[in-house]
């Protein structure tokens, strides 16, 4: 148990450090006294809008999950669903996708949804997002082509790719897939019969089966309506902080696309909330408008990103605390 958590706590440093070393690295040249000037001017007002926009997403992300969850045969009830939603928020901050594990076990607990089910539809869930993520993208390199890709070009390190060409990396690839796959039929041949590789199995169709909601879901409108509605607001909480600063107010609603899918992107390294790469693909973008990166851009990035954390760990602290309190009945029979 000891060695387990001191592999947590390992973890966590090392993801955390990581995500300290981008933000240094994405504000060392920055001038910290411009940035609170900015900072003072802005107005506070837009962002407590886009704050407002979050929770309604999160909503969003909620009533989607339980359209996911009800095929399943269960209804889970609102209040759970979102606290295991912003838990989930809050766990993310400490290691990346810690939090996915994190809302199926709250579900699995309070609402008796197996867990290996509750990952599927996360699965699945995620595959969605990352489908109309993808065309937001498609929609920002045909309307902003020139722009985007002399972005790429400025600031996408090309040097891997150079020194280890891209056909070596598929060969690569496909090796390690063919050698995990035999791996996967010895253990499944020698061990079939032993309990670990039944609960495996087990395990496995329970997942395929909450990934199948999809098919059984009796609310397929509303579950396309909220997976596109969930990132529309999220486009909105960046687009609306435009005009909580002079120097952004004037860029249109396509450049606040641009920057919400650009800074989307920072969110894969692995750093607790895209921390320092949020940042900097979101000042950078800007610099391509012509909103200086020193004091201006790194200003926006810093007010933006900083209240949405600051709202997730507050929203996620509160879910965590609640949870327990407006399930005594539940922690009861566990007690008892």
């Amino acid at each position: 148990m000891k060695s387990k958590y001191l592999k947590d706590i390992t973890r966590f440093l090392l993801f955390f450090s990581f995500g300290i070393l981008l933000f240094w690295l994405a504000y060392r040249g920055v001038n910290v006294e411009t940035i609170k000037k900015a900072l003072r001017e802005a107005n506070l007002w837009w962002i407590g809008l886009s704050l407002v926009l979050g929770i309604i997403s999160h909503i969003s992300r909620t009533l989607r999950w339980q359209i996911l969850l009800e095929p399943l045969g269960q209804k889970t009830s609102f209040k759970n669903t979102f606290f295991a939603v912003m838990v989930m928020y809050l766990a993310n901050m400490a290691l990346p996708r810690l939090g996915e594990i994190s809302r199926c076990t709250i579900v699995s607990r309070y609402e008796k949804v197996p867990f290996s089910k509750a990952l599927g539809t996360v699965v699945l869930e995620r595959m969605v997002d990352m489908v109309v993520l993808i065309l937001m993208f498609l929609v920002v390199i045909f309307s902003q082509f020139d722009k985007i890709t002399n972005f790429l070009l400025d600031n996408v390190n090309q040097k891997f790719n150079q020194s280890v060409g891209t056909g070596h990396i598929i060969v690569l690839i496909v090796v390690l897939a063919i050698l995990g796959l035999i791996a996967l039929w010895v253990i499944f041949v020698k061990f079939k019969y032993t309990a670990l590789v039944q609960k495996l199995i087990t395990f496995a169709k329970d997942f395929i089966e909450g990934m199948k909601t999809i098919a059984h879901m009796k609310k397929k409108a509303w579950f396309i309506f909220h997976s596109f509605f969930i990132f529309i607001l999220y486009y909105l909480m960046i687009y609306v902080c435009f005009f909580a600063f002079d120097f952004t107010a004037n860029l249109g609603p396509m450049v606040g696309l641009t920057v919400f899918v650009m800074a989307s992107l920072g969110m894969v390294a692995p750093a607790p909330g895209g921390i320092g790469a949020w940042h900097f693909m979101a000042f950078e973008t800007l610099a391509i408008y012509g909103v200086p990166v020193n004091p201006q851009g790194a200003a926006f990035a810093f007010a933006v990103h900083g209240a949405m954390t600051l709202m997730l760990i507050i929203v996620g602290a509160l879910s965590l605390i609640a949870l327990p309190l407006m399930n005594r009945t539940v922690e009861a029979e566990e007690k008892a």
